[in-house]
């Protein structure tokens, strides 16, 4: 037996963000980020439309990119002060993350954060509260999915938080939110969501639910990114639904090594080391790579014959589409100026000179065999098509770090 979970609703389309007008209960706590939602006025406008609502509203703010352990201890804090009984949160996937994990401490003070990490192990939620989603960025689609995602910067670990529990009980995606966001940051929430649709779609967990999301998530990123990006924001509004097809998809058929690679470089090479991958960029250089390790298993490699079918790139042998898949996905990066390696991987995740990027080769050589060995204990590794041993997923990394073939 199987499981297919969403958000009990979904409002979608220009001015949706009014659907918070509709929820009722008597204190609603909103969970931001850095600012952009009070900068742009989508804060204001949450809330007056909760108080119209009937809520008193408090605000927890500075939500950090990449949350951490401290932070959402401290938000649970602020949350058993105040009592909410609807947690809204607003923005990106680091704030919409942070909040689920505040959301758990909130209800089950004695749960420690060893606790929540127990894949599938939650006790049931909504017992103070419900929560609300709020996208702001067209990637995470953390709106929809039963996941979050806390780096522990003690540890330099990213733990996945998964239990269809944390699944928010109303998402909003607004497009008229996606609209601001730069350039740098619709390239790599792009690729995230991309990478989302595709190894949902190669994941063994994969179902006749699940298929049909994410190759239409595919199709409209190959449609509307790189247009996106390029300031088109007819597409930009199309990409904020591709990406939470994309989240549908993954939140129920799960992912793969391409994120378990990303969460654990994310944290090695995180904020106050020598440099920090992006979550979207990692995803957008480790793909090919992982598609090329992944195709040596048929079933995965008929899987990604059949998206490249999707998307009409021709060929006539699996083989044959297996590579022009990923001749496509690199035309892609450089279309968005996303590195293809590590190496090359530059301040802001922005492409570099050959060898001179922000993590140097001598860092990443001395924590590769640590990052492979937490990158197999991910959860994100068991639905992968093909399980890698330490030695591979190393060689897969530094594959990775120098844009190197992938031959084994």
């Amino acid at each position: 037996m199987a499981r297919f979970t969403l958000p009990r609703d979904l409002y979608h389309g220009k001015g949706a963000l009014e659907a918070l007008k509709n929820l009722e209960g008597k204190r609603a706590m909103i969970c931001i980020g850095g600012g952009s939602m009070k900068r742009n006025g989508f804060l204001d406008k949450a809330v007056a439309y909760l108080k119209e609502a009937g809520m008193e509203v408090e605000i927890f703010d500075g939500i950090e990119a990449d949350p951490s352990v401290t932070t959402v201890m401290r938000g649970a804090e602020a949350m058993t002060r105040f009592q909410p009984d609807w947690i809204v949160a607003m923005g990106g996937g680091s704030p919409i993350d942070a909040a689920k994990a505040m959301w758990i401490k909130y209800e089950y003070p004695e749960c420690t954060f060893e606790d929540m990490c127990k894949v599938f192990g939650l006790p049931k939620l909504r017992t103070k509260a419900h929560f609300c989603a709020v996208s702001s960025t067209s990637g995470t689609a953390t709106e929809v999915t039963a996941f979050s995602i806390i780096t522990d910067y003690e540890k330099g670990v990213k733990y996945p938080i998964a239990d269809f529990e944390i699944t928010p009980d109303v998402a909003i995606v607004d497009p008229e939110l996606a609209e601001t966001m730069p350039a740098k940051l619709v390239a790599h929430t792009g690729m995230d969501a991309m990478t989302h649709a595709v190894e949902a779609y190669v994941s063994t967990a994969h179902c006749d639910y699940t298929d049909p999301l994410a190759l239409h998530a595919i199709g409209m990123i190959c449609r509307n990114l790189v247009a996106s990006y390029n300031g088109d924001m007819a597409a930009r509004d199309a990409m904020h639904n591709a990406q939470c097809l994309a989240g549908m998809a993954f939140t129920n058929a799960l992912l793969g090594i391409v994120h378990s690679m990303a969460h654990k470089t994310g944290a090695a090479f995180a904020h106050g080391t020598q440099g920090h991958i992006i979550h979207g960029a990692a995803n957008a250089m480790y793909l090919p790579k992982v598609i090329r390790f992944n195709a040596k298993d048929p079933a995965a490699r008929r899987r990604y014959a059949e998206i490249a079918d999707f998307v009409h790139l021709g060929g006539t042998t699996e083989e044959e589409k297996v590579d022009l898949l990923i001749e496509m996905l690199r035309r892609m990066n450089d279309d968005l100026n996303i590195p293809h390696c590590i190496r090359n991987y530059g301040e802001g995740g922005v492409v570099c000179v050959d060898g001179e990027g922000v993590v140097s080769e001598a860092d990443f050589l001395a924590k590769v065999p640590e990052i492979a060995v937490l990158a197999i204990g991910d959860a994100c590794t068991g639905s992968n098509p093909r399980i890698p041993t330490p030695e591979e997923m190393e060689k897969l990394l530094k594959c990775c770090y120098y844009d190197t073939e992938v031959d084994f």
